[in-house]
């Protein structure tokens, strides 16, 4: 796909995210990988709702500037994409935000692991809660590790969530998913707790799921 629609693309998701609430102001970040060397990726200090083409920027795989226009220059979080990228051979895109429901459960510390849908076990599956890291710094990436090979998206305790996935609209989708998941979580605490799927049902859902690849 040529890197001018990929861009687009890259600003299309970023409306998305800013209109659903998911970023405020200048927050978050997106990622795709157009070759082994080559990642296009969201500047720093921009809202991702009024982002245009010429604002993208492209790095290699190592966080070094390839081509930016301006004085656009990419995010301080992408240590935490090329971290994905490096330990997913598999993964071409990445999408960080802060969705409202998702961000309250990372900052109490609860990971989402409560089976009560049959779209969330087999598209989303549980979603942990990696340990609190200061963001634009190494630590972040590190924090992640652990999670990358299992799962296909994370809460950061105390900032918010990263989801990957084979293209960038199955990565955001996996995001809108992750919200979606903990919204019902949210609500269904105010009515006394969830009625989980009990352990027969979700196998057979895993079931399902292995016979999709997913």
């Amino acid at each position: 796909m040529r890197e001018e629609i990929i861009k687009e693309q890259i600003c299309d998701i970023g409306r998305r995210m800013y209109q659903r609430n998911m970023v405020a102001a200048n927050d978050g970040n997106i990622s795709v990988r157009i070759s082994e060397h080559e990642i296009l990726c969201t500047p720093t200090g921009v809202s991702k709702g009024f982002m245009t083409p010429e604002y993208i920027c492209k790095t290699d795989e190592h966080g070094n500037l390839l081509e930016a226009n301006g004085n656009f220059r990419p995010s301080s979080e992408m240590k935490m994409h090329l971290k994905v990228y490096e330990k997913r051979s598999d993964i071409m895109a990445v999408v960080h935000a802060h969705p409202m429901f998702a961000t309250s459960f990372a900052i109490a510390g609860i990971p989402l692991t409560q089976p009560i849908m049959p779209e969330a076990v087999v598209n989303l599956g549980t979603v942990p809660l990696a340990p609190y890291a200061t963001p634009s710094t190494e630590e972040v990436p590190q924090s992640i590790v652990p999670f990358l090979n299992n799962y296909n998206a994370i809460l950061l305790a105390n900032h918010g969530a990263l989801a990957w996935g084979k293209d960038l609209m199955t990565a955001y989708y996996k995001l809108e998913s992750l919200e979606f998941y903990a919204e019902l979580l949210y609500h269904t605490r105010q009515l006394g707790g969830a009625r989980e799927l009990n352990e027969e049902q979700v196998e057979k859902l895993y079931e399902i799921k292995r016979k999709l690849g997913l």
